[in-house]
C-alpha cells in the first residue's frame, strides 16, 4: 500500500528540517536531486535569507540547479570545489548498512560523484523507503547507459536474469535523456542479497556508465514519519 500523500509530505519535510541544521556558514553544499531534497533546499534558501549564511551550492541536476537558482543560492562547481563539506539527498530504497537504491529521478551519476567528493553524506526519507533488502517489492535499479550500447547492455544484463526496462518520457515519446546525454535502463534484480558484487558486476558491462547502487556513502539517514524523526549514522572514514 502507497502511503498517503499528503502524510509522506510531512514525513519528508520533517526529515529535511533535521538534515539542513548540519548545514553551516561558509561551507559547499551539494544539493541532491528529486522531491526530498528539494524540500532541502527550499530550508536551505530560507536559512540563507533569514540568517545571511554564506554558503555555495553544487546542484545534481538540471532541476536541483534551477531550484537552487530560485531560493537565492548561489552555484558553484566540483572544478572550483573539488571537496564538499555537506550533500543532501534523497533516496528510493535503504536497507540496514545504509546502502541505497536512487536514480528513479535520473540523477544518479552526478548523485553519486557529489555523494563520494563529500565529507558528509545526509539522506533524506520518509519512513516508507526503508527495508530489509534492496530490491524488495520488485522496486528497479536505475541502470544510466551510453545510448550507443543500448541493446548490448539489455543483452547482458538479461544474461545475468536482470528485467531491464528502458525508462520513457512522460508526455513525449522517446526515452528519458539524463544530463549526461544517456539512457535509462529501470532494472529489476528482485531481492538483492550483495548490493557490492551486483553493482561491480553491472559496472563491468561495457555501456553502462553508472548504478543506482549507492553502497557505502551515506554518513546519516534520516527518515521521517509523521510521530518524528530517525537518525540512523555510520559515519565513513575519509
Amino acid at each position: 500500500m502507497k502511503p498517503n500523500s499528503d502524510t509522506a509530505e510531512t514525513a519528508k519535510k520533517k526529515a529535511a528540517q533535521e538534515a539542513v541544521k548540519h548545514v553551516t556558514n561558509h561551507s559547499i553544499i551539494g544539493l541532491g536531486s528529486g522531491s526530498t531534497a528539494a524540500l532541502a533546499i527550499e530550508i536551505i534558501g530560507e536559512r540563507i535569507k533569514r540568517e545571511n549564511l554564506t554558503i555555495l551550492g553544487i546542484p545534481t541536476s538540471t532541476q536541483a540547479f534551477l531550484l537552487a537558482v530560485k531560493n537565492h543560492i548561489p552555484i558553484t562547481t566540483l572544478d572550483e570545489h573539488p571537496t564538499i563539506d555537506t550533500t543532501i539527498d534523497g533516496a528510493d530504497q535503504v536497507d540496514p548498512k545504509l546502502n541505497l537504491i536512487k536514480g528513479m529521478g535520473a540523477a544518479l551519476t552526478r548523485e553519486k560523484i557529489v555523494a563520494m567528493a563529500s565529507k558528509l553524506n545526509i539522506i533524506v526519507v520518509d519512513d516508507s523507503k526503508k527495508v530489509d533488502t534492496l530490491g524488495e517489492k520488485e522496486h528497479p535499479v536505475p541502470i544510466e547507459v551510453l545510448p550507443f550500447a543500448i541493446r548490448s547492455v539489455k543483452q547482458q544484463l538479461e544474461c545475468i536474469g536482470a528485467t531491464p526496462l528502458l525508462r520513457e518520457g512522460k508526455g513525449k515519446l522517446g526515452p528519458v535523456i539524463t544530463d549526461n546525454g544517456n539512457m535509462l535502463f529501470d532494472t529489476v534484480f528482485g531481492l538483492i542479497e550483495d548490493p557490492a558484487a551486483l553493482a561491480t558486476k553491472v559496472k563491468m558491462i561495457p555501456g553502462v556508465v553508472e548504478t543506482g547502487l549507492f553502497i557505502g556513502l551515506s554518513d546519516i539517514v534520516i527518515f521521517g514519519s509523521t510521530s518524528g524523526i530517525e537518525i540512523v549514522e555510520r559515519i565513513r572514514k575519509h
